[in-house]
């Protein structure tokens, strides 16, 4: 394949033909399975808000398994996908390894995703999401997840292998960018997490055919939690990476320390995935010795690492803003911030999100004792739309906001909608998180149909503040569909019908960016941040409140208080 390069003449980057196109179609594919995991949602919503109660049993399990399916892995990683050709070829200025190897594992990936949507949709497959064994699904549900797996993991050896290109053709110097590096730590996870799912999903798929008589069900529990929770853990290298880039994009700002950000990720590659453990820490094959170690030492270096990524990027925009003259008080640099640019706003709303919301709960629900509170009620996906849903997918949409132009080349259609479109899904998926953990706190379950158990022969009497927080969830949980189902039509129609704009000079050979300077004035030393640091004071207030209020509650529960 002829290798050219363009040089956009509004971000200055260089992407090459192949990766371009390549990016486009990752980017693609993983709207079309986040339109499909959104409609998918408004049916769990409508069903789980009490009031409405919309499907019945057997069609409310086959939309919670294609919601759950689509979003967490489909969406997701075929974004990261475009993620990673992103940061290597385009950032590094090269060619991409091997083209026709990452188109065919694309579409792999494609055919993967297709296979096991139709395994579903058929209605014999409705395993849910963790598709825990003795359930059986078709085999080609196993087999589809296989194959996009497969296709996956091959994108990420592309990945590898073109950072092995930029080296030998010396297309950078020195060390490779900060967002790269983020990337690499997503894409080595990534490989670990494939592993993971080829273990467990080969054996399940030959298990599905009757190949294989019995797949041991807590060998497939344990074995499972390393695709199903270590893939979340992809996510969170890749949006933190996306953080960098946002900050460095509308801010310039440069890393407050090179070194502490790139130790924080390589803490995350020894320690993040380990997470995936609160999943399983009720089961018995898990013996205390392990359980004590992944829930104390283990888990919160990958707590620390977050605590540095969720400081250095603010701190790097309050450094980059009072270069520019806002010096006032300890939050003018904040004040001052484009919160109408939403890229901005989506990247800010997903720092704080994550966090908040996801970080101080993904902390609690890690340790044991406290993990008996809220194991399989609804407090657990309350957590991880904290965590996927507001810190990826928010950074993702606010990524896509500048990737418009420089990439399709249209201008980005609506920009009124555009200014207020992270608020309007941000700030509900916030309050969905929110209300969802507080009636998982009070023992609502994760999945079940009905929560009220109507017609059961001991049915459970639930608190009023159960309902009105399963009501809240309905409620807000519309609004954020809205919110994201305006984002997807304003991508699709922006990418169709936007004003084209210049695509920018063509090239048969790299060419080494000239950047615009990171920041004005050229300070011999970086400002100091205080008002960065009073916002971790105030996380870590909130970190600790929240904890020991949790004991609290396990106090009264087991009747100790």
């Amino acid at each position: 394949m002829e290798t050219t390069y363009r040089i956009c003449p509004r971000s200055g980057l260089q992407f090459e033909d192949q990766a371009e196109k390549l990016m486009r179609f990752h980017a693609v594919c993983g709207v079309l399975s986040l339109l499909v995991g959104g409609i998918m949602a408004l049916g769990v919503i409508l069903t789980r808000w009490p009031a409405v109660h919309l499907l019945p049993a057997d069609i409310f399990y086959l939309v919670l398994t294609a919601h759950g399916v689509d979003m967490l892995i489909f969406w997701i990683i075929f974004f990261e996908m475009a993620v990673l050709i992103f940061a290597s070829s385009t950032l590094l200025r090269c060619r991409i390894a091997t083209p026709k190897i990452a188109w065919f594992s694309s579409w792999l990936m494609v055919v993967g995703a297709i296979m096991t949507n139709i395994a579903i949709f058929q209605g014999e497959s409705s395993v849910m999401f963790t598709s825990y064994v003795p359930m059986q699904a078709k085999w080609h549900f196993y087999l589809g997840l296989i194959l996009f797996t497969v296709g996956a993991l091959l994108i990420c050896f592309v990945f590898l292998g073109t950072l092995v290109v930029a080296k030998a053709e010396n297309t950078y110097e020195g060390s490779i960018p900060l967002v790269t590096f983020g990337a690499l730590t997503a894409c080595i996870i990534a490989i670990f997490t494939i592993a993971g799912g080829a273990i467990i999903l080969v054996p399940t798929f030959f298990w599905s055919i009757g190949y294989i008589r019995e797949i041991d069900t807590l060998m497939y529990r344990v074995i499972w939690w390393s695709l199903g929770h270590s893939s979340q853990q992809i996510n969170v290298s890749a949006h933190v990476a996306i953080w960098y880039a946002i900050a460095a994009i509308v801010f310039g700002a440069k890393p407050m320390s090179e070194k502490v950000s790139r130790t924080a990720y390589f803490l995350y590659i020894l320690f993040l995935q380990l997470a995936s453990a609160h999943h399983i820490l009720s089961d018995p094959g898990m013996s205390s010795e392990w359980k004590i170690v992944n829930t104390s030492y283990f888990m919160y270096f990958a707590v620390f690492a977050s605590m540095i990524h969720g400081m250095t990027v603010p701190g790097a925009i309050e450094q980059a803003q009072r270069l520019k003259g806002y010096n006032k008080g300890l939050f003018e640099w904040l004040r001052k911030a484009p919160w109408g640019n939403p890229a901005f706003s989506a990247m800010f709303l997903s720092l704080v999100g994550f966090g908040f919301l996801g970080g101080i709960t993904g902390v609690m629900m890690g340790a044991e004792q406290l993990n008996m509170l809220i194991h399989n009620t609804i407090y657990v996906p309350g957590h991880f739309h904290a965590t996927v849903v507001v810190g990826t997918t928010l950074a993702f949409m606010g990524l896509t906001y500048f990737l418009v132009p420089a990439l399709f080349k249209r201008e980005v259609m609506f920009p009124g909608f555009a200014k207020i479109q992270p608020y309007l899904y941000g700030l509900a998926m916030y309050i969905v998180s929110l209300v969802m953990m507080g009636a998982g706190t009070l023992g609502v379950s994760r999945r079940h149909w009905d929560m009220a158990f109507a017609g059961a022969p001991m049915a459970y009497e639930w608190p009023g503040a159960a309902y009105l927080m399963m009501g809240l969830t309905g409620i807000f949980g519309v609004v954020a569909i809205i919110g994201g189902a305006g984002w997807i039509l304003q991508i699709v129609l922006s990418i169709f019908f936007g004003k084209k704009l210049d695509e920018g000079e063509r090239r048969s050979i790299p060419q080494v960016l000239t950047l615009p300077p990171p920041t004005p004035g050229g300070a011999a030393h970086p400002p100091a941040t205080p008002g960065t640091l009073v916002l971790a004071l105030v996380f870590l207030t909130a970190f600790i409140l929240y904890y020991f209020v949790n004991w609290k509650y396990l106090s009264s529960l087991w009747g100790l208080s």
